[in-house]
C-alpha cells in the first residue's frame, strides 16, 4: 500500500517567508518523479520552480495559481510507491531531500524529469510527441509579473542583460508601440530686426545688467472706477483707466524721486523730469511711446497724449524720439486678460509699475465680505537704485491712491 506523503514550501533562503503560486506543472494523478518541478513560484527576489523530493502519485494541490502561500504551507501531497512503473519513478519510496531547481538526487542516473502521465490504451500506441526545449532566462519576478500583466510571451524576447538575461526593460520595449516618425517640417527661422530686433536688444542688456526685483499687492480698484465715471459724466475730455493711473504714477515718482532715475556706472543719476513710458502692443510687436514732461500733465491730457501715441504705433508712423528718452514705464498687461507680471525693466530705466486686469472679487470691505473691482499693482525695480522700503513705499501709495482716489487730492 502506498504512503502519501505531503510536500511543503520550503525555505527558499535570503529570509523570505511567502512566494506567490505562477503556475502550477503537475495535477492530481500525474506521476512525478523525485526532484521533478511541481509548481513555479516567484518571490521577492526570483522565479523559482520548486522540486517535489517524492516520487509516485500526485493525489492533491493546495492553493490556485496567484495565491500567497507561506514557506511550511502544504503544496502537494504524493503517493509514495503507487508509480505504475519503476521507469516511471525510481527510486520512489526515498525522497531527496533537495528542493532548489539545479540540485539532483545522489542517484546515479536519477536526474530531473517533468511530469508523467499514466498513459490510455491509445496514447500508448500512439507516438510520443517531442516536447519543444523552451529556456528563459528571467531574474527578476517583477519582470515576470510585468509580461504576465500585459500578455508578453517571455521566449519570444531577447534578453539584453549579462548571457541573454531578459530585463524589465526588454518588457517594456516589447509592450510600447512602436513610435510613428513624425514628418519633418522645414525650419522657419524669422530674423530679429527691425522693432523686434531692437526691443530684443534693449530687454537682453536689462537682464545682463539690471538686478532687478520685484513686489506686489492687490488693490480695491472699486472707487477708483467710480471716480473715473464720474469725471467722464461730468463733460469733457474723457479719462481713460491707463491715463488716470499715469497721473497716480507722476504722483508717487514725485514722492519718490529716486525711482525716477538711472545708473551710470558707480552713481545713481536722478532725472528732474518725468518722461512716462507706456506699453502698447501693435502687429509690429511691443513698443513703449513716450509721454514727455509727464508730470506738467492732468489726467485728461495724459489720456490724450497716450491715446495719440498708441494710434501713431500701430500705424507705424512713430518717431525715433517717440520712442526714447523714457525715465519711468507704466506696464498695463491687464489688457491681455491677466491679473500679475514680473515684467523686465524698460533699460536704462530704473523702475516699472505693472497693472493687471480689473474684474470683480470677493473682498472683504468694512468688515463685510463683498464683491469689489480688484487689481493685482506689480513694482519692479533696479535693486541697486532703492531696497524693499522705497520700493514697498512707492506701491503702497499708488495702491492708496486706487482704494481711495482722495489721498490723490493732496498732490494735485
Amino acid at each position: 500500500m502506498a504512503e502519501v506523503r505531503e510536500f511543503t514550501l520550503p525555505d527558499l533562503g535570503e529570509g523570505l517567508t511567502e512566494a506567490e503560486i505562477v503556475r502550477w506543472l503537475v495535477e492530481v494523478g500525474d506521476v512525478v518523479a523525485v526532484d521533478q518541478p511541481v509548481v513555479e513560484v516567484e518571490t521577492a527576489k526570483a522565479m523559482v520552480e520548486v522540486p517535489c523530493p517524492y516520487g509516485g502519485v500526485v493525489t492533491a494541490r493546495f492553493g490556485s495559481e496567484g495565491d500567497e502561500v507561506p514557506v511550511g504551507s502544504p503544496l502537494v501531497t504524493v503517493a509514495v510507491g503507487d508509480a505504475p512503473s519503476a521507469e516511471a519513478a525510481p527510486d520512489a519510496d526515498e525522497g531527496s531531500g533537495n528542493v532548489l531547481v539545479g540540485y539532483g538526487t545522489s542517484a546515479a542516473g536519477a536526474g530531473r524529469r517533468r511530469r508523467v502521465r499514466r498513459p490510455s490504451a491509445a496514447a500508448a500506441a500512439a507516438p510520443a510527441p517531442v516536447a519543444p526545449a523552451r529556456t528563459v532566462a528571467v531574474i527578476s519576478p517583477l519582470v515576470r509579473r510585468l509580461a504576465r500583466e500585459h500578455g508578453v510571451d517571455l521566449a519570444s524576447l531577447r534578453g539584453s542583460g549579462p548571457e541573454g538575461l531578459i530585463l524589465r526593460a526588454d518588457v517594456e520595449r516589447a509592450v510600447a508601440p512602436t513610435p510613428v516618425a513624425a514628418p519633418v517640417e522645414a525650419t522657419n527661422r524669422i530674423p530679429l530686426r527691425g522693432v523686434r530686433g531692437a526691443v530684443a536688444d534693449k530687454l537682453s542688456r536689462s537682464r545682463r545688467e539690471i538686478p532687478d526685483a520685484t513686489t506686489w499687492v492687490d488693490a480695491d480698484a472699486t472707487e477708483f472706477m467710480t471716480v473715473r465715471r464720474a469725471m467722464n459724466a461730468a463733460g469733457g475730455p474723457k479719462v481713460s483707466v491707463l491715463g488716470l493711473l499715469a497721473r497716480v504714477c507722476t504722483a508717487a515718482l514725485a514722492r519718490f524721486p529716486d525711482l525716477n532715475s538711472t545708473v551710470d556706472g558707480r552713481e545713481i543719476v536722478i532725472l528732474p523730469g518725468i518722461h512716462l513710458g507706456f506699453a502698447a502692443q501693435t502687429d509690429r510687436g511691443l513698443v513703449v511711446p513716450v509721454v514727455r514732461d509727464a508730470h506738467k500733465l492732468s489726467a485728461a491730457s495724459l489720456t490724450a497724449e497716450m491715446t495719440r501715441l498708441t494710434e501713431a504705433a500701430r500705424t507705424g508712423t512713430l518717431t525715433p524720439a517717440d520712442l526714447t528718452g523714457g525715465t519711468f514705464t507704466l506696464n498695463n498687461y491687464g489688457v491681455f486678460g491677466v491679473d500679475g507680471s514680473t515684467p523686465i525693466i524698460n533699460h536704462p530705466e530704473a523702475a516699472m509699475l505693472g497693472v493687471g486686469r480689473i474684474v470683480p472679487k470677493p473682498w472683504v470691505h468694512e468688515g463685510e465680505l463683498a464683491v469689489r473691482e480688484v487689481v493685482q499693482l506689480s513694482f519692479t525695480f533696479d535693486h541697486r537704485v532703492c531696497d524693499g522700503g522705497t520700493a514697498g513705499g512707492f506701491l503702497r501709495y499708488v495702491a492708496d491712491c486706487v482704494e481711495r482716489p482722495g489721498v490723490l487730492l493732496r498732490d494735485l
